[in-house]
């Protein structure tokens, strides 16, 4: 599987342990569509290396406004449940990979 899907409910126990990007996206969305195959990209390559995983805005709300994400695709980066880095709108691999320090 190159990625997990987030819910409320898994949401802080997947965060609060190693590093995990989280790609806050939406089904209507546009750009979102064109960032998930990257996404699925991303998961395939770092495969046990670091969590990917994809959180619906719509479906949960709460965690979205927790953080402020306002524009999707929004990626965030945690380290141990922090925020590390974060990014908005459509991003390639390469990004990626700068953003968890892979590159």
């Amino acid at each position: 599987m190159a990625h997990m899907d987030l819910t409320e409910k898994n949401f802080d126990s997947v965060v609060g342990s190693g590093v995990t990007l989280v790609d806050f996206w939406a089904t209507w969305c546009g750009p979102c569509k064109m960032q998930a195959p990257i996404i699925d990209q991303l998961g395939d390559k770092y495969q046990g290396k670091f969590t990917v995983a994809k959180l619906d805005v719509d479906q949960n709300p709460s965690i979205a406004a927790r953080y402020g994400v306002m524009s999707i695709p929004t990626l965030i980066v945690y380290r141990e449940g922090e925020e590390v880095t974060r990014r908005v709108g459509v991003q390639s691999l390469q990004e990626l990979e700068a953003m968890l320090g892979m590159a």
